[in-house]
């Protein structure tokens, strides 16, 4: 045991001296714009809450109300004695809200990715995965068995040259929809007609696009005006946009039955707790119902990147509430973090392996609940910051 503790003190270590080592901070109070950290109260420019709707009164009254009535757990996996009524209406909601025929929900992001990527490819299958996919949808292939190909980012060029060259019985692309280190969107379209000339089935994973994109919030896919023919997997999360908890896979009734079948993290793992799924249904009704959440949101988009463009800071080309501000080595982005937190700012310092080596950053998101003078705040914070001798935003990637 002490020569396994040692060890792990090593590994520790050198993660420290790499720069890599992440600290958790601990909030007192609910998720929001204003935050609580340490006993200090600062403004949040790092969740994913995009619409606002974590702390909303009627969504804790909807989880409120499903723990009086359901309890507190689902006490099984949904194919044991797990699946309730609040699950069953939240998928059949959230069909509806996708324009598809059925949805299946999972417990995570993660689980969800997994699940689909596993279930649908296996050995001697082939998948192709954008380069800047999340960890979980890489995990996904390794774990499926499939060979993984991945492709440069956002390259649909690249992606049929690559399935031209393959021979596997199934073939699976698979993509973010909004990527959440970047903020920019997939070219869905292009992806669609490269799956459908070189016959390969099309996943989308749009946990940071949906609720927030497009008119109606229905992410990427809205904005290309492609429906379940052209993309037959989407996957979405309830732990963004939705501010709640859970996620699902949607699509046509064969591959959720298909996926109730043969998807592990499906099978295998208790239920989304009912109350939860209410909470997750009030947060759906808000986020169809009040578009005004995502006006809002494009224009505090549009105010801080007009702002940083005048401070000369390097953006990304994202019109996402994820807005990337690249600082290149792990040092400066760990010290820019820290300097804008002192300031008030609790703003996501991100590094390798998250990212790509070389291309730490600032990773600034915002969300419906923020105000022009928080906005405002933090522009005048990053003002500050490049002030500083030796700050550099650099280029991005």
């Amino acid at each position: 045991m002490a020569d396994f503790r040692e060890e792990l003190r090593a590994r520790l270590a050198a993660i420290e001296r790499d720069g890599r080592y992440r600290r958790r901070r601990m909030l007192e109070g609910p998720q929001g714009v204003d935050v609580v950290v340490g006993g200090r109260p600062r403004v949040n420019f790092s969740g994913n809450d995009y619409l606002g709707l974590a702390n909303h009164p009627e969504v804790v009254a909807a989880l409120r109300r499903g723990a009086e009535d359901y309890g507190a757990g689902a006490g099984a996996a949904h194919l044991v004695s797990g699946h309730g009524r609040a699950h069953h209406a939240l998928e059949e909601e959230l069909a509806g809200f996708t324009g598809r025929e059925r949805v299946l929900l999972f417990s995570t992001g993660y689980m969800a990715n997994l699940g689909a990527i596993t279930a649908l490819a296996g050995r001697g299958d082939t998948v192709f995965e954008d380069r800047l996919n999340h960890a979980s949808l890489l995990d996904g292939a390794l774990l499926s068995g499939a060979r993984l190909k991945r492709y440069p980012h956002a390259d649909a060029a690249a992606l049929r040259t690559a399935l031209g060259a393959g021979d596997a019985s199934t073939r699976l692309i698979v993509s973010d929809g909004l990527f959440s280190m970047d903020g920019d969107v997939a070219p869905v379209a292009e992806l669609a007609t490269v799956a459908r000339d070189l016959d390969a089935v099309l996943m989308i994973d749009d946990a940071h696009g949906l609720g927030v994109l497009g008119g109606r919030g229905g992410g990427v896919l809205e904005l290309a005006g492609l429906g379940q023919d052209a993309v037959p997997v989407l996957v979405g999360t309830l732990g963004k946009a939705f501010g709640t908890f859970g996620a699902f896979v949607a699509g046509c009734a064969e591959l959720i039955e298909y996926l109730i079948q043969r998807a592990r993290t499906y099978l295998y793992t208790t239920a989304l707790p009912p109350a939860v799924a209410e909470a997750g249904r009030a947060a759906l009704r808000l986020a169809r119902a009040e578009s005004w959440r995502r006006e809002h949101l494009r224009r505090l988009i549009q105010r801080f990147r007009a702002g940083a463009g005048q401070l000369g800071l390097v953006l990304m080309p994202s019109a996402s509430p994820i807005q990337p501000v690249v600082l290149g080595d792990n040092a400066s982005v760990v010290r820019a973090g820290t300097a804008l937190f002192e300031a008030g700012f609790l703003v996501g310092a991100i590094r390798p392996p998250t990212v790509p080596v070389g291309t730490a950053r600032l990773r600034i998101t915002l969300s419906a609940a923020h105000r022009e003078e928080h906005v405002d705040g933090l522009l005048a914070a990053l003002a500050d910051l490049a002030a500083q001798p030796g700050f550099r935003a650099g280029a991005a990637p």
